[in-house]
């Protein structure tokens, strides 16, 4: 791929599809990583590369590996990277009483240490360009029996703020944090609580986080450090 290349990792289902979708048709190259989801993976480069040949790339790495994180970033770098998006995560419950060592290692390991680790080896070949986190409206607000998922969104929010002073000023680094995207599977009554919940009136879709990335990475040029909270109004204070 010689054209400027997009990185998505998680990049083949849900918000990450739509995601790598929307850079691609934005004039990007697509590197599309997974780690279970081949098929996933694999469909949408082929539906990329036949709108425009030698233009998308699946690449497969466990990013709740060190060794993982260092293969994606090998692969990355044969590419002219020009944006990051961080998208991979794990979200799970961690009721405090049943919180073990390997649930630190899973969910902190893929959604905080991993996204630091492709920052910090991609940085110098960013130049230009940008990175993204998507984090979740959870890093500022609790969610009750997911303590360690909520750790990992604020640490991420934190690590944004971070990234984008250290490498200013060759790289902005910005988050989107979605609210109620994808409605909760099987359970029709949370689902129509959350949609009462939001002051617009209803639920995102992957296409709203995937134009706030695309915003970020190409009309935000004097924006770094911020986390754009994409939430219909969810987070706001609610009159008494």
């Amino acid at each position: 791929m010689q054209t400027p290349t997009a990185l998505v990792t998680g990049g083949a289902q849900r918000i990450g599809r739509a995601i790598s979708l929307a850079l691609h048709q934005a004039g990007y190259a697509v590197g599309v990583h997974y780690h279970r989801s081949a098929a996933a993976a694999e469909a949408l480069v082929a539906e990329c590369n036949q709108r425009r040949p030698d233009s998308a790339q699946a690449v497969q790495a466990d990013l709740g590996t060190i060794r993982g994180c260092h293969e994606l970033t090998r692969q990355a770098l044969q590419w002219p990277m020009h944006v990051l998006v961080n998208n991979a995560a794990v979200f799970r419950p961690t009721p405090m009483a049943d919180i073990s060592t390997a649930d630190w290692d899973a969910i902190l390991a893929l959604n905080l240490r991993a996204p630091l680790e492709l920052a910090r080896g991609m940085a110098g070949a960013l130049q230009g360009g940008s990175i993204i986190n998507i984090t979740d409206i959870y890093a500022h607000r609790p969610l009750q029996g997911h303590l360690l998922y909520c750790i990992s969104q604020a640490g991420l929010t934190m690590c944004t703020q971070v990234l984008a002073l250290e490498l200013a000023p060759g790289v902005r680094v910005n988050a989107v944090a979605p609210g109620a995207i994808l409605p909760p599977a099987g359970d029709t009554d949370r689902a129509q609580a959350i949609r009462q919940s939001i002051p617009l009136g209803g639920m995102g879709t992957p296409e709203d986080v995937a134009g706030a990335v695309l915003y970020l990475v190409r009309d935000a040029g004097y924006l770094s450090g911020q986390t754009l909270i994409l939430d219909g109004g969810r987070l706001l204070p609610v009159p008494p």
